[in-house]
Formats: structure tokens, C-alpha cells, sequence
């Protein structure tokens, strides 16, 4: 019965109090579809770096004294390194192979011998792609032989690392900002509907009713508020991308579409969890203000 009246009462609130509601939803709306474009683009930015990361390889040139059964063994040691996805060896004359595909030339015919060196290519598990991790598994690799040269473009990696932390912040800083101005609008209206039903509260009080049946209606008109604005901007979005996009930029769509997908069910429970939370703060302070 009590579940019953609460949520009767909160649809009825939403009916009472029917243009603070709609601003409320409107607002929420179109901050949350901000919010699910900002985020579709950071989680498909974020699913580049890493793809990008994960292509990034560290080379490693063994000395002319050392022979073939003796790198290979080196190699298969390296390839036994925690975090290492792949290593690759690749002898003199793989080498010397390589160098007339890229180039169009025979290098032996040029110098006369083959000045290449035996190498191993070595690529990384996507836990260890980070620079750290890599400068790591290189000091490993030196401790080996000392007759090793490692190399791998630092600066490179450490240039997208930087750059996705920048990204990552701001994203944070947008996101948490759209965040707060959707909970007090959710917070603002209910508090609205409180004090135009102040009398009924505080005659509520008199008669003993529990604070739990008091707070209740109001933050499930919190809640459908903010279900309400989370379903309208995944809709919004979904239209955007499976329509718009998807028919005038479908590059565009192809990158951003699997990030969308999770988007589209994420707006939803976090407009519900806004709207609740936004709710449970208005409603505590308008209560603690009645007390005193």
C-alpha cells in the first residue's frame, strides 16, 4: 500500500508542478545527450590510443659475435617475459630480405656482404603497452647479454600517453560539470514540489508518518525525471548516430558505433541516477530545515 501511494504521489507531483518538471527533463535531456556524444568520442578516442599502443614494438639488435642458435635461444628467453605478446626473430638473411622488399635493393650485391644484424621484434600485451612497462621489460631484456642494442621511439609513446591523460582529464572535468548541473536541477525541482506541499508534510509529521513515507514519492519523481532525460537523450543520440551519421559520415559512424552501443543503455541509468540522487539530497535538507 505504501509502495502503491508513493508512486502515485510522485506521478501526481510531476502533474502539480508540470513546467519546473519539464525545464527539469528538458535540462537534463540535453545535458545528457552532451554528455553521451562527449562520452561516445572519448571512449572511441580512448580505444584508439590503445589500439595505437598496442602496435608499438621494441627492437632488439644482437651483436655480430653472437650466431644464430645463439640469438635464437636469446629470443625464445625474451619471448618467456611477462607482458611480451610476440617475439619475432628475424636472422641476417630475413634481414637482408626485408631490406630488398622496402628498398628495391639487393644489399649484399651492393656491399658484398651482408651488414645487416640479427634482430628480434617484440610486441606487448595490452596491460603492458605503457611506456613504464616497456622501459621495464627493455631493462630485463639488457640484463640478458651485454651485447644487446634496444630500441623503441620513447617519445612517441610517452607523446600519446601525455596527450591521453590531457584528454582524459577534460573529459572528467566536462562530464562531472554537465553531472552537477543535472543533479541540482533534478534537486531544485523536487525541493519546489516539497514546498508547495509543505503544509501536507508538516501535517504528515503530526500524525506520526515515518520519514521513509514522507521522502519516498519525491524521489521517485526524482527518478522519473531523470529516467525520463536519460531515455530522451539515448534516443537522441541513437538518432544522431544511426541516422544522421550513419548516412552523411559513415567513416565517422564506423569508428564511433561500437562506443555508442554502450552508451545508449549508460544514459539511461545514469539519468535514474541523477535524478535519485539529486532527489535524496533535496529531500534530506528540506526535512533537516523542517526539524530546526
Amino acid at each position: 500500500m505504501d509502495l502503491a501511494y508513493s508512486i502515485k504521489e510522485g506521478f501526481s507531483g510531476i502533474g502539480r508542478a508540470r513546467f519546473p518538471a519539464a525545464v527539469t527533463m528538458a535540462v537534463g535531456f540535453f545535458s545528457l545527450m552532451l554528455l553521451g556524444l562527449f562520452g561516445s568520442v572519448s571512449l572511441s578516442f580512448f580505444d584508439l590510443i590503445q589500439e595505437v599502443k598496442s602496435r608499438v614494438e621494441l627492437e632488439v639488435f644482437f651483436s655480430e659475435g653472437m650466431n644464430d642458435a645463439q640469438a635464437e635461444a636469446l629470443a625464445l628467453k625474451m619471448k618467456s617475459i611477462v607482458g611480451v605478446k610476440e617475439a619475432v626473430y628475424i636472422s641476417k638473411s630475413e634481414a637482408a630480405s626485408r631490406f630488398s622488399r622496402d628498398f628495391g635493393e639487393d644489399v649484399v650485391t651492393i656491399l658484398g656482404v651482408n651488414p645487416l644484424p640479427r634482430s628480434v621484434k617484440l610486441k606487448f600485451k595490452p596491460d603492458y603497452s605503457s611506456q613504464e612497462s616497456i622501459s621495464r621489460i627493455g631493462k630485463q631484456i639488457s640484463q640478458l647479454d651485454y651485447g644487446l642494442d634496444i630500441r623503441y621511439n620513447k617519445e612517441y609513446l610517452t607523446g600519446i600517453e601525455r596527450n591521453a591523460r590531457l584528454f582524459m582529464l577534460v573529459t572528467a572535468a566536462v562530464g562531472g560539470v554537465i553531472a552537477l548541473g543535472t543533479i541540482v536541477m533534478n534537486a531544485y525541482t523536487v525541493r519546489l514540489a516539497m514546498y508547495a506541499r509543505r503544509d501536507r508534510i508538516k501535517t504528515m509529521r503530526l500524525v506520526g508518518a515515518t520519514r521513509r513515507f514522507i521522502s519516498t514519492p519525491f524521489i521517485i519523481e526524482g527518478a522519473v525525471q531523470g529516467l525520463v532525460s536519460g531515455g530522451l537523450a539515448a534516443l537522441g543520440v541513437y538518432l544522431m548516430f544511426e541516422q544522421a551519421l550513419l548516412r552523411y559520415e559513415p567513416a565517422i559512424y564506423q569508428v564511433l558505433h561500437p562506443s555508442a552501443m554502450i552508451v545508449y543503455p549508460g544514459l539511461v541509468l545514469l539519468g535514474l541516477t541523477l535524478g535519485v540522487f539529486g532527489s535524496l539530497l533535496s529531500v534530506a535538507r528540506f526535512l533537516k530545515e523542517g526539524k530546526s
